[in-house]
């Protein structure tokens, strides 16, 4: 079987249930951001990771300075995916129990009797915002870090499992870092991509101030439901891969690791550390749901390239010498895709 192939074609009704599933996969891509539209002007790349999150059950971080619609874009994409959303202003004096919940007294108005009752948090949503997470102490933030990883809150020793679908968007202000708390590269690694909010362009930003300084703008419509994005994301998770597209991610985050023989000269000499295994899988799940949203019957290495720069944004750790020298991790996995060809016979 190769890449040109349709393979999702063969094998019957199952195959052909595959096939509509990404057809309606895709038309409702196009759909959900035609309604976005009616509120937020541009970021098409930012909604499509959002989206390539929520599709492979992966949690995203939202970084950029204030003012970019960060929490209007997050809200109205719930309002076109009819999920339930939350949002929580982290602060310094947050606690865990303002997140999960805690048990309150509740007393039976016939019998008198007390007993203790779980009262939810606001984490109970299927779209959780967590506006500014690195203001909070880290105390709060492992509650909330917890509750991403297990999908479940455990409060008095009793478990309570999280809505189905359940989606963390957290964002974060990369300029002013008086009173917070950054998340320790171990708790990032939790989030499926890191995604940079940039300014509009100046066609975009005269846009912005005609629809912001007028009359109001439309609301977003219902075009997905919970039980369509669990289908969705069991699809995306049947998209074949072949061995070729597996080698390729794999030689891409092992040479990041500047310990290691296998790492890019380059690495070697301006990472810190490297990305793990949690890498390597969600560039595979990732490019799964990036062919998926633009029609594609197959995951091909370009997939697994155009989705690098956001899932290894966090996961390399440049060291001195590369701040030094103005190197970001963006910059460093742009040389990686550089040094390895998506057509270059692999292991």
């Amino acid at each position: 079987m190769t890449e040109v192939q349709n393979p999702l074609a063969m094998g019957g009704s199952a195959a052909d249930a595959d096939l509509q599933a990404l057809a309606h996969l895709r038309d409702s891509r196009q759909r959900i951001k035609q309604e976005l539209a009616k509120v937020i002007v541009g970021q098409d790349a930012v909604i499509d990771q959002i989206l390539i999150a929520i599709f492979t059950r992966g949690h995203a971080l939202l970084v950029g300075v204030p003012g970019l619609a960060k929490t209007l874009m997050v809200s109205s994409l719930a309002q076109t995916l009819s999920l339930g959303f939350k949002r929580i202003q982290f602060t310094p004096d947050l606690m865990p129990s303002d997140i999960t919940g805690t048990e309150m007294i509740h007393v039976d108005p016939v019998t008198g009797e007390r007993k203790f009752r779980f009262t939810q948090g606001p984490v109970f949503a299927n779209i959780l915002l967590a506006d500014e997470i690195n203001r909070t102490p880290p105390k709060t933030q492992a509650a909330m870090l917890e509750a991403m990883q297990e999908r479940k809150v455990t409060v008095g020793g009793q478990d309570y499992k999280l809505p189905n679908p359940f989606f963390v968007l957290a964002t974060q202000n990369p300029v002013e870092q008086e009173g917070t708390y950054p998340l320790p590269e171990a708790q990032l690694d939790r989030f499926l991509f890191m995604i940079h909010v940039d300014y509009p362009s100046h066609a975009e930003e005269r846009q912005i101030m005609k629809m912001v300084s007028g009359t109001g703008g439309q609301t977003p419509q219902h075009v997905l439901s919970g039980e369509d994005i669990l289908a969705i994301q069991e699809t995306v998770r049947r998209m074949p891969v072949t061995e070729h597209v597996f080698a390729y991610a794999e030689k891409i985050v092992r040479s990041t690791r500047p310990k290691t023989d296998e790492a890019l000269d380059f690495c070697k000499k301006w990472l810190t550390w490297g990305a793990g295994p949690r890498a390597s899988f969600n560039l595979i799940l990732a490019a799964k749901a990036n062919a998926a949203i633009n029609g594609n019957y197959h995951v091909s290495c370009a997939d697994v390239a155009a989705m690098a720069l956001p899932v290894l944004r966090h996961r390399l750790i440049p060291n001195f010498s590369a701040q030094s020298e103005g190197m970001t991790s963006d910059d460093i996995t742009r040389m990686i895709l550089q040094a390895i060809p998506q057509d270059a016979k692999l292991d």
